[in-house]
C-alpha cells in the first residue's frame, strides 16, 4: 500500500482513535431499473442470498404445533378435571359412617374387570312437610357391574320386604338403617339376599336435585300417565297448595331439572292407577338412578367436569375412592342400557303387628340367580299380584298385576 493511501488519518498528535472504515456495502441491482432505495442508480441494498425476509412454516409443522398445544389443554383439562373431582369425593369418604366399611366384603380386582356389587340406600331428609328430622332408607338397590358381559343390573329390594334383622328380630328391612345405621343394613341384607357387598353408597335425596341440576337434566320414558298424590306442595302459600292436584306427567319421553326428577322418583301413589305401590316407585328410581349415570359419562358433562367435579359427589357418603368411581363410570359407558338388567324382590301382602308388609316370596331366589348371571332372566310368574319377584331386560317394563 502506498504511503499516502493508509486506513486512517493521520493529524498532528497522532491518528484518530475508533474502528477501520469498512468497504462500501455491494448493491445488487433492480430487475425493474427502478429507483433504488440508496439512490437513482437503479440498485438496492443487498444482504445476500436467504435474508430476503422469515421463511414461513411448513404445513406438517404447523400441524405438530397445533397438535402439541391441544394434548397440553387436555392435560391441564384433565387434571383440573380430577383434582376437582378428587375433593369431592374426598368430602364424600368422610361423610360415610366408619363401621359401614367394617361390614364390607372385599374385593379382589378392579371394577374394570371384575364383577362388583355396590349397595345404594336412598334417604330423605328432605325439610318440607314435617319432615326435617326423618332418617328413612327411603330407597334400597344393589347395583352389580359385570365388564366381561357388559352388563349392568340393578335389583331393587321392597322397603317394606319382612326380614330378620341382626339381633333385633323380624321387621320391615329398611328398619335395619334406623335401628344401626348402613352397617346393620349392609349385614341384614347380605344375609337375606346371599350376596356380597363390596361398596356402599349413600344417596341424600335433598341434594339429589342439585346434582341432576348440575348435569343439565335428564332424559326419562314414562311409560303411563300419572297424577300423583299431594307431596311437596311446589307453592309458598297454603291456599294454592289447598287447591293443587299434586304432581302430573303426560306419558312418553321427557327431559326434567332436578327438582321434577326427584318427585318423580318419590312417587308413591298414581290416582290413575292405584295399582301402583312402593315397588313401582322403586322401578322409577332405578330409571332416574341410570339417566343420571348415562349423564355423568356423556361428553357434555366431562367438558363441565372442572367446573361441577364436586358437585358430583355432593349427595353422597360413600366408600368409593376417585380412582374407583372413574372405572366404574368406564364401566357404564361400555354397558349399553338395552342390556341393562331391571330386578325387583317382592312377595304378598300382609300384616305384621298392625302394619302392612311384604312376606318375602320363594322366588326371589331365583331372581337373586338372575342378577348374579347364574340364570336367564324371566319376568314375575303370571298371577304373583303386584310384589311379585323378576326381571325385565333393556327399556321393558315389569308386570304391575
Amino acid at each position: 500500500m502506498p504511503p499516502q493511501e493508509k486506513p486512517y488519518r493521520v493529524y498532528r498528535g497522532g491518528r484518530t482513535k475508533g474502528k477501520v472504515p469498512a468497504p462500501a456495502r455491494r448493491l445488487r441491482p433492480r430487475a425493474d431499473g427502478a429507483e433504488g432505495r440508496d439512490g437513482a442508480d437503479g440498485r438496492v441494498d443487498y444482504r445476500g442470498p436467504g435474508a430476503g425476509g422469515r421463511r414461513r412454516l411448513s404445513r406438517g409443522r404447523r400441524i405438530a404445533i397445533a397438535i402439541g398445544v391441544l394434548v397440553i389443554l387436555l392435560v391441564v383439562w384433565g387434571v383440573a378435571s380430577f383434582l376437582a373431582f378428587r375433593g369431592g369425593v374426598k368430602d364424600a369418604n368422610k361423610r360415610l359412617d366408619p363401621n359401614a366399611r367394617l361390614a364390607l366384603t372385599e374385593q379382589s380386582g378392579l371394577l374394570l374387570s371384575h364383577p362388583t356389587n355396590i349397595l345404594l340406600m336412598g334417604t330423605d331428609h328432605n325439610k318440607t312437610g314435617g319432615r326435617e328430622g326423618d332418617r328413612h332408607s327411603d330407597s334400597i338397590m344393589i347395583v352389580r357391574t359385570d365388564p366381561s358381559k357388559h352388563r349392568i343390573a340393578y335389583l331393587s329390594i321392597p322397603r317394606d320386604l319382612w326380614v330378620s334383622i341382626p339381633g333385633y328380630g323380624d321387621h320391615k328391612i329398611n328398619a335395619a338403617f334406623q335401628i344401626g345405621g348402613p352397617a346393620l343394613a349392609m349385614k341384614t341384607i347380605t344375609r337375606f339376599t346371599g350376596i356380597p357387598i363390596n361398596h356402599v353408597a349413600i344417596v341424600d335425596f335433598a341434594d339429589f336435585k342439585d346434582l341432576i341440576d348440575a348435569v343439565g337434566g335428564v332424559d326419562l320414558v314414562v311409560p303411563a300417565p300419572i297424577v300423583s298424590n299431594k307431596f311437596d306442595c311446589p307453592y309458598a302459600t297454603e291456599q294454592r297448595c289447598q287447591v293443587w292436584q299434586g304432581w302430573r306427567f303426560a306419558r312418553g319421553k321427557q327431559h326434567m331439572d332436578g327438582q321434577r326428577a326427584l318427585v318423580y322418583a318419590r312417587i308413591r301413589e298414581n290416582r290413575l292407577d292405584p295399582s301402583e305401590s312402593d315397588v313401582t316407585r322403586a322401578e322409577r328410581q332405578q330409571r332416574v338412578l341410570q339417566a343420571i349415570a348415562s349423564r355423568l359419562t356423556s361428553p357434555t358433562t366431562l367438558v363441565k367436569l372442572p367446573f361441577m367435579g364436586g358437585k358430583v359427589a355432593a349427595p353422597l357418603a360413600t366408600d368409593l375412592s376417585p380412582s374407583q368411581l372413574v372405572q366404574l363410570g368406564w364401566v357404564k359407558f361400555r354397558a349399553p342400557a338395552g342390556r341393562a338388567l331391571h330386578c325387583r324382590l317382592g312377595g304378598t301382602g300382609a300384616s305384621f303387628g298392625g302394619q302392612s308388609v311384604i312376606d318375602p316370596s320363594e322366588d326371589n331366589r331365583n331372581v337373586i340367580a338372575m342378577v348374579v348371571g347364574r340364570s336367564a332372566p324371566q319376568p314375575p310368574a303370571p298371577g304373583s299380584g303386584p310384589y311379585g319377584p323378576g326381571c325385565a331386560v333393556g327399556n321393558a317394563a315389569l308386570p304391575r298385576r
